[in-house]
């Protein structure tokens, strides 16, 4: 997982957090308003927005704070930004869309506990400056609206026959009511996620899994929290291969020395004993 050292690292941030990294797709984090939610386009933007929103906010207040806030208490002051936060976009949802309000019920409050912020707050907001920050909460703010909104057009065009509420099919076609329910969000998420693999899409889980990753984190003793994590691992791994390296051919050419310097010395003490037998029988 190489990065371009010229890429530009707001660009680099928006990539990561709607293709390499997509919170949803990739990671398989925020999954139950991404299934609960995804009932319809509308209502899988809707989601998506608020969660934006919140990410990139929450995401430049906690790094202007990082030096302020002790770590012994850095996720309890994580959540109350969050809190903080999700009761403005609470509040303002319930004032001007009240129907998407409704709709989505209590998933917006439940915004606080979503790892997905959580865990940006944790592995990047807490350790980098506010604008790369920013554009870390708007990637994976977007990674996450796109899962939403692309399973939900989906689940409302098959499920309902209509897109942003609108008749698309006809009404001849009988909609397949199932994938308006929670089994539909299931098929749905697993049909992106085939075609995602079957397209060859470079993600860092599929990174993971080509360098030999298990799944069995419980035991592993290579931390996976960044996509950096992994890479300075693989370069620590490689780093001490290569000096084992040459450490055996060094130990191997100090052997061959040592065992050239023991023959030299029993050819000089060969010649040393005929010399003083030649002596002798001179004598």
């Amino acid at each position: 997982m190489k990065k371009n050292q010229n890429q530009n690292p707001y660009l680099e941030r928006l990539f990561n957090g709607l293709i390499k990294e997509n919170p949803v797709l990739v990671l398989m984090l925020g999954m139950c308003p991404a299934l609960a939610v995804s009932t319809s386009a509308s209502n899988g933007l809707g989601m998506g927005l608020s969660t934006t929103a919140v990410l990139i906010v929450s995401n430049i207040v906690i790094s202007l704070l990082r030096k302020l806030i002790p770590d012994e208490v850095r996720l309890p002051a994580f959540i109350v930004v969050v809190a903080t936060l999700v009761t403005i976009v609470e509040l303002v949802t319930q004032a001007y869309l009240p129907a998407l309000y409704a709709a989505l019920g209590i998933y917006i409050p439940l915004i606080v506990v979503n790892c997905i912020i959580l865990g940006r707050a944790e592995a990047y907001a807490s350790k980098n400056g506010p604008d790369v920050s920013a554009f870390d909460g708007l990637g994976m703010g977007l990674g996450f609206t796109f899962a939403l909104t692309l399973a939900g057009l989906i689940r409302e065009l098959i499920g309902a026959g209509t897109i942003f509420g609108n008749q698309v099919l006809p009404e001849s076609v009988e909609p397949i009511g199932i994938f308006v329910k929670a089994p539909g969000a299931f098929m749905v998420f697993a049909l992106i996620i085939i075609v995602q693999n079957a397209l060859g899409i470079r993600t860092r889980q599929r990174q993971l899994v080509e360098d030999g990753c298990t799944g069995m984190c419980a035991t592993c003793k290579i931390s996976c929290a960044t996509g950096e994590a992994v890479q300075k691992a693989r370069d620590e791994k490689k780093r001490m291969e290569e000096e084992a390296r040459a450490a055996a051919i060094a130990a191997a050419k100090a052997a061959k020395e040592a065992k050239e310097r023991e023959k030299a010395a029993q050819a000089a003490a060969a010649a040393a004993g005929a010399a003083k037998e030649g002596k002798e029988v001179q004598q």
